[in-house]
């Protein structure tokens, strides 16, 4: 049984990264598929796909070497980190990005400047 399915989410990227894996499965949760959707739309992943009851996520390579550096949950159930637009901690020098938890959805951190909203910061990739 899984208590905190981001963080879980997160695991199986970093895991399925340093094993070489091809694809990964997760249980399809909502804020799993939109987090997933938002690191695919930023060309961490590759394609998402929806199957009956878990999503299929295509890991991306560049050569040998993972598109995705590390993968970070930031704010935890017993630990939120709440920030404004104008407060979001720089990722790897600004190379990476914040995934935030918005009340306009789950958006990247350069989607949340574009429409002038903070949130929670659920995790941060580069």
């Amino acid at each position: 049984m899984v208590n905190d399915h981001l963080s879980d989410f997160v695991t199986r990227i970093r895991n399925g990264y340093q094993a070489g894996l091809d694809k990964i499965e997760v249980p399809m949760i909502k804020t799993v598929a939109e987090t997933a959707r938002v690191i695919a739309a930023e060309g961490y992943t590759g394609t998402v796909e929806k199957k009956e009851k878990t999503l299929v996520i295509h890991l991306k390579y560049s050569g040998k070497k993972p598109a995705i550096m590390g993968i970070k949950r930031v704010s935890k159930p017993g630990a939120r980190r709440y920030s404004g637009i104008k407060k979001l901690p720089r990722v790897w020098g600004g190379l990476g990005i914040n995934i935030l938890s918005t009340p306009k959805g789950i958006i990247s951190e350069k989607q949340a400047k574009k429409l002038k909203t903070g949130g929670e910061i659920i995790a941060q990739v580069w």
